[in-house]
């Protein structure tokens, strides 16, 4: 009985304090990746798979720089894993059944970070808009293993152009970056 006593105050503060950092962190991202969304909010983001609002080859030949005229191909790849004490509760839920929020959050996360470094990117070259936005994800690690650790990767690639920006909307529409291709 006392060995018991003794493991629980011994993992008790352990559990609440991984608990505390792991939530901070998580919060202080997507509270980044907001950050980042509002601070590009002039940057048209859309899955189309044409070029909406494009210059046109006219526009280069007065005077529009080439490299904002040609499209590009934007890709980008971001892994982001889970702490072992989401994990130890995962398991519980597998076991269970019903949804894992932590892998759900986890996976969101990922996809939010990569559409992100496809604007960083295309801005980078040059460009204020990318479309044709495509995201694929996949589970990194053999959760079955012990000790393996959940990891989920996004690959997130895009075609970045130079676009038109209408007089009073901005080339966003007032949409932020993740509400426009997430449609």
């Amino acid at each position: 009985m006392q060995f018991l006593v003794a493991l629980l105050l011994f993992l008790g503060p352990l559990i609440v304090f991984g608990v505390l950092i792991g939530r901070t962190l998580e919060s202080r991202h997507f509270r980044r990746l907001e950050q980042h969304a509002q601070a590009n909010a002039d940057f048209f983001v859309t899955q189309l798979k044409s070029f909406p609002y494009a210059i046109s080859a006219d526009a280069a030949k007065s005077g529009a720089p080439i490299g904002a005229v040609t499209p590009t191909l934007v890709c980008t790849e971001v892994v982001i894993a889970s702490d072992y004490l989401k994990n130890f509760f995962a398991s519980w839920r597998n076991f269970f059944g019903g949804e894992v929020r932590s892998y759900s959050r986890m996976t969101d996360r990922a996809k939010r970070e990569a559409v992100a470094r496809l604007i960083d990117q295309a801005k980078a070259l040059g460009f204020n808009a990318i479309c044709n936005v495509r995201v694929e994800t996949a589970e990194i690690g053999d959760r079955r293993k012990k000790g393996a650790q959940a990891m989920a990767s996004c690959l997130a690639y895009a075609t970045a152009y130079h676009c038109v920006e209408a007089s009073g909307r901005g080339a966003m529409g007032g949409l932020t970056p993740d509400v426009a291709w997430n449609g």
